[in-house]
């Protein structure tokens, strides 16, 4: 299964799409990667609107969505884009379509394309099931094909171009019935539309499978691209990880699925979904798309002939345990300051340490890194009894503290060992047939996995198939290091980095290398909190906000983050409508979610529980709606 989902395990390659044009822009077919963003103004608020695109435009968006929930807003896309065009910007515009086949129509005779979602398009989502024969299940097809058509028709005439874009949240009855809550609903959801275009030999179709949960998102999208190749279709792929969240979370959860598929060759155009301002998503999708650029010409890497590593139902790689690392344990943060001379008991706080003097005390929080590495330097206090001090093999020799870093020579030649622990600095380049044989019998050994490879995730999984199939379970710390000590850049390139293997199950840990970053701990635990790999905190599932919503959602997110934050383990769904809140937050354990002009209802799980409750008071009934299931903790 090596090329069931991209060209090349080892060497670069896009997945060859054909082109699509949408206006006078081509995606797919060997246009470059396109940045979208969209609007979080109503429709009807045509200057508004209009002054937001002029924005988003000059900020280097490329096309610019729209929500048409109405054939009234759908009609007035035709006065935006006028007014847009009049000022000189000429850029695609798409309608988003939810609910409203009709205003759908409307908006293909207007704009350049229309998103429509399978899952509320036509069928209604009730949180239903059903049990379909397959006859029951053909005549659904055939219903759906009816209310399709029209569409279709308006398209081919107008020449307008068709997003079918699969929400995970947003899945029907119907399918949630028949494949259940999936990947593979998912991506059937998308291609029975498509099979109805294709019926009507109408190819102006990009797909895309969003999902709140980087792990869904992309085994989805390597799900659509196999069974695609199964059908000889070859549509472009919109990307994007929708709900993301906003400020750091959002930006790394994104870089996080879309950077991963990027890397695979798969994706076309993309979208950073923020709950933010829209001119904010479009550096964060240009800064994903130039760190995949440069990574396209990389130095050979061997090819895989027997890939282990499933790719479309994440599976963690079996290893030994040695101390808290690998076996059942999370992965593990570790913490480079060798660069920094003396280290001083304030400088621990950067990474989850503070040093109470009067009482002579730690405080160890929910972020803490588990081990520091401190090369050749010393500490000349007592540190936390439950952090981990690593040190360069010499170093560890002459004082017998901590835990050696050594390299594979040292590991080969050396007989003085540590009985606990022992990480081995080495590469794809340093794999013998006797460090493996060395490697397997110790039970002490843990493997610290760097690259010199531009294109070092690529580098380090062809490691990681490696020991998997030559059947040794010896724990690996993935390693990498930046020069970039921008936290932006930083954030978004460690998350790409490492998040690529962690959501395929590889990895014991994870350790950045980089001079000037305070916020390098808690980056880490943020790209573990992102794969869900290690929980830390609160998880907010929170959308970006569009034209439907009604309330202030930035300002709610950040209130509901402040009184919420410290409920580790707890996730809070932040939705603007009802179009996808309930199912979009439908692994959340609460929900929070615009139903009108300021009312809001509150969700448990999947069930409403207060509906319609004034906007003002929305934060308080939540707080009491946690409480009252038990699930709140004092600060």
């Amino acid at each position: 299964m090596i090329l069931d989902y991209c060209n090349n395990l080892t060497q670069f390659s896009r997945f060859e799409t054909r082109e699509v044009l949408v206006g006078n822009v081509g995606i797919g077919g060997g246009n470059p990667i396109r940045v979208q963003s969209m609007t979080t103004v109503e429709t009807m608020k045509t200057d508004e609107v209009v002054a937001q695109c002029v924005r988003m435009i000059n900020n280097g968006c490329e096309l610019v969505r729209l929500t048409a929930p109405s054939i009234k807003d759908a009609k007035n896309l035709y006065n935006i884009k006028n007014k847009l065009i009049k000022k000189g910007y000429e850029n695609p515009l798409i309608a988003d379509i939810h609910f409203t086949p009709n205003a759908a129509i409307e908006a293909a005779k207007l704009v350049e394309k229309v998103r429509i979602n399978p899952g509320n398009f036509v069928d209604k989502k009730k949180f239903n099931t059903y049990n379909y024969s397959r006859i029951e299940y053909l005549e659904e097809l055939n219903r759906l094909e009816d209310k399709l058509i029209p569409l279709i028709e308006v398209c081919q005439k107008y020449k307008t171009a068709m997003r079918i874009g699969t929400n995970h949240g947003s899945l029907s009855d119907r399918i949630m019935s028949y494949y259940g809550d999936t990947p593979m609903g998912m991506v059937e959801s998308a291609l029975e539309l498509v099979r109805i275009c294709e019926k009507s030999n109408y190819h102006d179709i990009i797909l895309s499978m969003k999902a709140s949960n980087p792990i869904v998102m992309i085994q989805a999208y390597r799900l659509l691209v196999y069974k695609m190749k199964k059908e000889n279709m070859n549509y472009p792929l919109h990307l994007g990880v929708t709900e993301a969240g906003e400020g750091r979370d959002g930006r790394i959860k994104s870089a996080i699925g879309i950077g991963s598929l990027l890397l695979d060759g798969i994706g076309d155009t993309i979208r950073v979904s923020l709950t933010e301002t829209p001119e904010n998503e479009i550096p964060v999708a240009q800064s994903i798309i130039h760190y995949i650029d440069n990574k396209k010409n990389h130095p050979p890497i061997l090819p895989v002939k027997k890939n282990p590593i499933n790719a479309f139902s994440y599976s963690k790689r079996y290893t030994n345990s040695v101390m808290n690392i690998g076996g059942g344990y999370h992965p593990v943060v570790i913490v480079d300051v060798s660069h920094k001379g003396v280290i001083q008991q304030d400088e621990f706080s950067s990474f989850g340490y503070k040093y109470i003097k009067h009482l002579d005390k730690w405080i160890v929080s929910d972020v803490a890194a588990d081990y520091i590495f401190l090369g050749n330097n010393k500490i000349e206090f007592q540190p936390p009894g439950s952090l981990r001090l690593l040190y360069h093999y010499k170093s560890w020799l002459n004082h017998k503290t901590g835990y050696p870093v050594l390299s594979v020579k040292d590991y080969l030649n050396q007989s003085e060992l540590s009985n606990e622990l022992n990480v081995i600095f080495m590469s794809l380049k340093s794999v013998s047939s006797k460090l493996l044989q060395k490697l397997k019998q110790d039970s002490t050994a843990v493997i610290l996995l760097d690259t010199e490879n531009v294109n070092g995730v690529v580098d380090q999984r062809r490691f990681f198939v490696e020991m998997i199939n030559k059947k040794n379970n010896t724990p690996v710390i993935i390693r990498r290091s930046y020069q970039d000590s921008l936290s932006h850049s930083f954030q978004i390139h460690a998350a790409i980095d490492f998040g690529a293997l962690l959501l395929d199950g590889l990895g014991n840990g994870v350790w950045s290398v980089i001079e000037e970053s305070s916020q390098v701990n808690e980056i880490s635990f943020d790209i573990l909190q992102a794969t869900r790999t290690r929980i830390s905190k609160t998880e907010y599932i929170s959308c970006p906000s569009c034209g439907r919503t009604q309330f202030d959602l930035e300002k709610t997110t950040a209130q509901i983050r402040l009184k919420t934050s410290h409920l580790k383990g707890i996730k809070i769904g932040v939705m603007g409508c009802i179009v996808n809140g309930p199912g979009e937050m439908a692994d959340a354990d609460y929900g929070y979610v615009g139903m009108g002009k300021n009312k809001i209802s509150l969700y448990k799980k999947q069930e409403m529980v207060k509906k319609n409750i004034d906007a003002k008071d929305a934060l308080d009934e939540l707080i009491q709606l946690i409480k009252d299931n038990g699930d709140w903790v004092d600060c």
